[in-house]
């Protein structure tokens, strides 16, 4: 499946990349090539960082798919899961440079996070976005690592449906991302291994 929803960069990095490229012309005009060297660098690096390409998701009902770019540098099981007590989890080392907008996993329903496990306790001051699937199965997306202290942004609110591979938060140069799910499912992805958002599978729902 395509996402059309969104051009080739995230609309966040719009307001910053035409301020850039306004002092470019600036400069270029007023003070020649030799002192536009630099904002034309910083415009470049602007590109780059706020890039965010269509990417085409494959047709995978019960995957579960790379939420950014990056490696993987961790898979295990913990009894520490945000919403079962056991729970596989993927951990990727996000690639700064790769695609700014982090994907939804799997298709389904927003949940509140913030609010309900599966053994009954709240947890007020965790965050993330847990999308529940028709089949009632979950999938935890959190991240982890933010430069600059700033945190990454979903667009989506709670209830509302998303679709498997569609754009669903701005990652603002956060340095990990970890995804989990069911104890149960199974995992395709190792260490070390490269993935792309809303492309690669990491691994498959249990089926009902």
């Amino acid at each position: 499946m395509r996402d059309r929803s969104n051009p080739f960069l995230a609309p966040e990095g719009i307001p910053f990349i035409a301020a850039v490229g306004i002092l470019v012309i600036v400069s270029w005009n007023l003070l020649g090539l030799t002192f536009t060297i630099i904002p034309i660098l910083v415009l470049i690096w602007l590109f780059l960082i706020f890039r965010d390409p269509m990417r085409v998701s494959p047709a995978a009902p019960l995957g579960v798919l790379s939420p950014v770019d990056g490696v993987i540098v961790g898979v295990g099981l913990t009894n520490q899961g945000s919403i079962h007590p056991e729970a596989h989890k993927i951990i990727i080392a996000v690639n700064s440079l790769g695609t700014y907008t982090a994907r939804c996993p799997a298709e389904g329903k927003i949940m509140d996070i913030r609010v309900s496990r599966k053994d009954g306790r709240t947890t007020p001051s965790e965050n993330g976005l847990w999308v529940q699937t028709d089949e009632g199965d979950d999938v935890v997306l959190q991240f982890n690592g933010h430069r600059f202290n700033v945190a990454p942004r979903a667009f989506l609110g709670y209830g509302e449906r998303v679709g498997q591979g569609q754009r669903c938060a701005y990652l603002r140069l956060t340095r990990v991302a970890e995804i989990q799910i069911s104890a149960d499912s199974r995992i395709l992805v190792n260490v070390g291994q490269k993935v792309l958002a809303g492309v690669d599978v990491l691994g498959e729902l249990p089926s009902h």
